[in-house]
């Protein structure tokens, strides 16, 4: 096919970075946060969540603590990377319980919901290391 716009991009325009591999996450169960037509929660943003997060989620109706093994969901403990929709992730961070964000990690169409300059807040990967730095 030759054609390089296929490649999945992370909110900073660079090629999507893997988000976890243990606990094994994305809509795909793929360790991304990839996402497609049939992704209708936009499970976009790599969240290092926390247990605040989890408990907010909880609350709204969302319990990612609980396995699911049908759903090949292992339930999420503080400090889990994990594929989080974008809708629930922006709900918590206006209820103040937003969890970090693992920006390369993070799917491009997460800022169709989110802003940049929100997920940059709760970002846990700035600067990205310094072989990106000029010097």
């Amino acid at each position: 096919m030759g054609d390089t716009d296929v490649v999945d991009r992370n909110v900073l325009g660079e090629a999507l970075e893997a988000c976890s591999d243990d606990p094994v996450t994305g809509f795909f169960r793929d360790g991304c946060c990839n996402t497609g037509p049939e992704d209708l929660g936009s499970h976009t943003i790599c969240a290092v969540v926390t247990a605040e997060f989890l408990a907010h989620q909880r609350s709204i109706g969302n319990d990612l603590v609980t396995p699911v093994p049908e759903y090949r969901f292992p339930g999420l403990t503080p400090g889990d990377r994990w594929c989080v929709t974008a809708f629930n992730w922006l709900r918590a961070h206006r209820d103040g319980a937003a969890c970090y964000v693992v920006l390369a990690s993070t799917h491009e169409r997460a800022l169709d919901i989110v802003p940049l300059d929100i997920l940059r807040e709760h970002a846990v990967d700035i600067p990205a290391g310094p072989e990106g730095l000029d010097g």
